[in-house]
């Protein structure tokens, strides 16, 4: 039998830095919880001996939600982080911020 491992044990956190939500992070949470009930359903495939390709479809599926998640996460990081560490800058300079931040988003 295959055992489970939780992607989201608090201790492994540090605590000399807490986390600070930003916008998206409940969306984040709720991606990362949607694929990890997907990851345990495939666990269950294997067990039932469900062929390879459904496996390794339903594995395509979880690994696309987990960096759908993680490209939000990034975004959602450098909307609310980047400006607040940089401040205030000129107009040039916050074209070449929005020009960066539009660009990540195609990574």
């Amino acid at each position: 039998m295959l055992q489970h491992v939780s992607v989201y044990d608090a201790s492994i956190m540090s605590k000399a830095s807490p986390l600070q939500p930003h916008h998206h992070h409940d969306a984040v949470s709720k991606r990362l919880k949607r694929a990890d009930g997907h990851l345990r359903s495939i666990l269950q495939m294997m067990e039932d001996g469900r062929s390879c390709l459904e496996l390794a479809q339903q594995l395509h599926a979880v690994e696309k939600a987990i960096s759908q998640a993680k490209k939000v996460l990034i975004q959602d990081h450098i909307d609310h982080c980047l400006e607040s560490a940089i401040g205030t800058v000129s107009a040039e300079s916050q074209r070449t911020i929005d020009e960066f931040k539009e660009i990540t988003k195609y990574l």
